[in-house]
């Protein structure tokens, strides 16, 4: 009775067999099926070493549709691939007995197709495979905006940005990746192909879908394509590099830039001054505007469409809050806006570079950031030496979290303490009321963290979702939700 029980759950899922992979190869042309090479099996902070029985990389939404098919069919795990990017495991299924045996993996790279601009509408439909700057490039073909930006634009793909809801740098302005998007298709895991690829931003017609499977990573659904928001360009931006005495003085100073700027403010980046020092370290050849790295520093971003333009914006507001900004250096050309947005933008390079003991994406209460990162150093004292590089996205009050080995030391010497060192952070954070999974999402990495922090009512409603929606368990298994039998 137990093994029927978790059958009918969806947990006792089969590995790809030869029947199976001739079935597809019959249903597929040849272009289908490109190399198992390691980038499927691997993920960029080196977590989890995935598995895989076939790689199958469909080109339409008819063949996705008949891939999920046939995996429901053949009761075969799919793990849904897009541009890699992601840090935590949902696109790679570790080799475990945990989880289900030699899946298929299904790699949306062939599906770019930028489908249709409707630039009088602010609409463009881009298929999930299509890389973000090349989203972006469409927008600004037509004189638009696509405001989703993020450092790994340049390979991330659009349907696993949709199904991670990814933040990025503009959310402060433009919302997180579900508030850019108007209408989903899917494929859903009996093979069904959900048409909600619509342009409206108007439609009452009960269950919105579109934001049931954005941020469901891959579990409940496959999403192949989708209409995405634009925005007028900016007629001016501007950058600048702020220094500021502490997190408490850098949220007042958003407050009161907020009521000088407006809405034209669409990013304001916190950056530590141990994370400049991380820069200095591994990436001498980056010229950074101080000798001597501020503790704290603001990386502020405009963008203006009428009336004054964003220098002078920026000049005003260094004007009217000169109590709370102490240096800075405002970007004379778009050479040395690029610039100082590579500090930022390379500070997860130097963080790889010097080798984390532990990362957080978590995101708190705006009201609570300055207590969390006053507090934390104080409960992490116990663990010993430790290095704090405290980063993000201050507007939206996500921060990225990182802990360091001591100078001289490897992250390997604190691997025994890793998970005490993580729950720490997680703790402080939940008891701030804040999420411990902010932009990155959930996939096999948190499982765990969502089920010890989430409310539990919210958790049983999502495994009532996936059990109806995805019955059999096929759908990325082990990612955002925990295996029956985990």
């Amino acid at each position: 009775m137990r093994k029927a029980r978790q059958e009918s759950k969806g947990v006792m899922l089969n590995p790809v067999t030869a029947k199976f992979t001739s079935q597809l190869q019959r249903l597929l042309p040849a272009a289908a099926f490109p190399e198992l090479g390691d980038k499927y099996l691997t993920e960029p902070r080196g977590h989890y070493q995935g598995s895989a029985g076939l790689l199958v990389a469909p080109d339409s939404t008819a063949q996705v549709a008949q891939v999920i098919a046939a995996a429901a069919a053949a009761r075969i795990g799919v793990v849904p691939y897009g541009g890699g990017t992601g840090l935590v495991g949902g696109q790679v299924l570790p080799a475990s007995k945990t989880y289900a045996p030699a899946p298929l993996i299904l790699s949306l790279g062939r599906m770019r197709q930028i489908r249709a601009c409707y630039p009088e509408e602010n609409v463009l439909v881009a298929e999930a495979g299509a890389v973000l700057a090349e989203v972006q490039q469409s927008a600004a073909d037509v004189d638009r905006l696509f405001p989703l930006s993020l450092a790994s634009e340049g390979s991330a793909q659009i349907g696993g940005l949709l199904a991670t809801n990814a933040g990025g740098v503009n959310v402060l302005r433009y919302g997180m990746a579900r508030d850019q998007v108007l209408g989903i298709e899917a494929v859903m895991a009996d093979g069904r192909i959900f048409n909600g690829l619509q342009r409206l931003r108007k439609d009452n017609t009960g269950y919105d879908l579109r934001h049931l499977l954005i941020g469901s990573e891959g579990t409940l659904g496959i999403i192949t394509a989708a209409s995405l928001k634009l925005a007028p360009r900016p007629q001016s931006e501007g950058t600048a590099l702020l220094t500021v005495d502490s997190p408490s003085a850098a949220l007042d100073l958003l407050g009161r830039a907020k009521g000088i700027l407006g809405e034209s403010i669409s990013a304001f980046e916190l950056i530590s001054g141990q994370g400049l020092r991380f820069l200095a370290e591994t990436h001498p050849q980056m010229r950074q505007p101080w000798s001597s790295p501020p503790d704290w520093s603001i990386l502020l971003h405009l963008g203006v469409s009428n009336g004054a333009g964003a220098e002078q914006a920026i000049e005003t507001l260094f004007e009217q809050a000169s109590d709370m900004i102490r240096d800075g250096v405002i970007a004379q050309s778009a050479q040395q806006a690029q610039d100082l947005w590579s500090l930022r933008e390379t500070i997860p390079l130097a963080n790889r570079a010097i080798g984390a003991i532990c990362s957080s994406d978590i995101s708190l209460p705006l009201s609570e950031i300055a207590s969390f990162i006053a507090k934390m150093p104080v409960a992490l004292a116990r663990y010993g030496d430790i290095r704090i590089n405290c980063f993000g996205h201050l507007g939206d009050g996500n921060l990225h979290y990182n802990l360091f080995p001591a100078a001289g030391a490897a992250a390997s010497d604190y691997r025994a303490m890793r998970a005490d060192l993580q729950a720490e952070v997680h703790r402080l954070t939940h008891e701030l009321g804040g999420s411990v999974s902010a932009e990155h999402g959930v996939g096999r990495l948190k499982v765990a963290d969502i089920a010890r922090f989430g409310d539990p009512v919210k958790l049983q409603l999502m495994r009532q979702i996936k059990d109806t929606l995805d019955p059999q368990g096929i759908m990325n298994p082990g990612a955002v939700l925990p295996l029956r039998d985990a």
